[in-house]
């Protein structure tokens, strides 16, 4: 079977979730399948790290950049005369062409521009909105990365549940259990942060409630019979003022850090040095930070809604992301309570290691071959 894959993302994306499952996703087809051959659209040769086989092709792309991603990644591939079996874009979609020479399956992630769209960027929702009604009617499957998407993609967009695959995601080998006192050491060299903080990762959306996240903060910080402070990790996106705003009304001016772009190589760093993961999202397709700082053996606290109970199960300590005291108890009952402490920390790494890519990897593979018909 010849296979197609829209490979841009893991290049141009990388370091996001979209980017890191279309990477990881690349990666372990390659260490997994030496059977099927592989079309890979790509801005450039340079694939080493990729882990390419003999059984793997690469077709050069025009590097158009433009400074937005969803705009660069929308102009389609071209795929004639490349002789693929099924062709998938893992980046929801968006960049099919729509003009069919095989079988497509698209990697939809979620539809939070349907479900909540105030929380995304205008970019992006324009796009969304305009491509999706026209590239699902192409789809002859859709893969996506969770039981909860799979029910909120069929009843958004009105497509039938048998022709939509789960498979979810996992954290990078890269997160493990490092020695703590490295990592904090690393951290205070490289960000200057020196104090135990709680964590934050995973983008400035407001979606990703990071306004309840502060507001909880400051209920604890008064309580708190040491120093601790708030880490919230990321690129200064349009709400990031807002953010810090707010930090300063509540007296959190020194307390709450806003680190700015953190590369993928330190956030091991990060989720080791950190004593609590807190993430109070309103909205997850999947939601991959828990699972990374769990695969750190961090405590993980996180909101029970949307994918992320099915995700984590009960392996986490769930809050009401609509209810500020709610996190604020959670996470004074999480630094006070060292028998729950150790509980969740032995919790966080039984739960993540049931993920792995490489299952991700044979089961989108399955499902490229079922659609393919070969």
């Amino acid at each position: 079977m010849n296979i197609g894959i829209d490979a841009r993302a893991a290049r141009w994306y990388r370091g996001t979730g979209i980017g890191t499952y279309t990477y990881q996703l690349i990666y372990n087809i390659n260490l997994m399948d030496k059977i099927n051959r592989y079309l890979l659209f790509l801005p450039d040769e340079n694939v080493s790290d990729l882990n390419p086989g003999d059984n793997i092709d690469i077709k050069l792309i025009s590097e158009d950049r433009k400074e937005n991603f969803w705009e660069e990644i929308d102009i389609p591939n071209i795929l004639t005369d490349t002789g693929i079996d099924v062709y998938h874009v893992p980046q929801n979609g968006i960049g099919l062409p729509k003009i069919k020479s095989c079988p497509f399956v698209i990697t939809l992630h979620d539809v939070i521009p349907y479900r909540m769209p105030e929380t995304v960027g205008p970019q992006y929702y324009e796009i969304y909105m305009r491509e999706i009604p026209t590239i699902i009617p192409l789809c002859d499957a859709i893969i996506t990365v969770s039981e909860y998407s799979k029910e909120d993609i069929a009843k958004a967009l009105s497509y039938p549940k048998e022709k939509i695959f789960v498979t979810h995601l996992a954290a990078e080998d890269i997160y493990y259990p490092r020695n703590k006192k490295l990592c904090k050491d690393y951290i205070k060299e490289k960000y200057g942060i020196d104090d135990k903080f709680i964590l934050y990762v995973g983008g400035f959306s407001p979606r990703k409630n990071i306004k309840g996240l502060i507001q909880a903060f400051s209920i604890i910080k008064p309580k708190l019979d040491e120093k601790i402070k708030l880490v919230i990790l990321g690129k200064k996106g349009r709400s990031y003022y807002d953010y810090r705003d707010l930090a300063y009304s509540l007296g959190l001016k020194e307390d709450v850090i806003f680190t700015g772009y953190v590369p993928v190589e330190d956030l091991p760093y990060f989720y080791n040095a950190s004593h609590i993961f807190c993430y109070p999202s309103f909205y997850e397709g999947f939601g991959l930070p828990p699972l990374e700082a769990m695969a750190c053996g961090i405590p993980t606290i996180a909101s029970n809604v949307t994918s992320i109970p099915e995700v984590l199960q009960e392996d986490a300590l769930y809050i009401n992301p609509k209810d500020a005291d709610d996190i604020a108890e959670k996470l004074l009952m999480l630094i006070n309570d060292s028998t729950l402490y150790t509980e969740l920390t032995l919790k966080a790494l039984k739960r993540s290691s049931m993920f792995s890519w490489k299952k991700t990897a044979v089961e989108t593979i399955e499902v490229l071959y079922k659609t393919a018909k070969i």
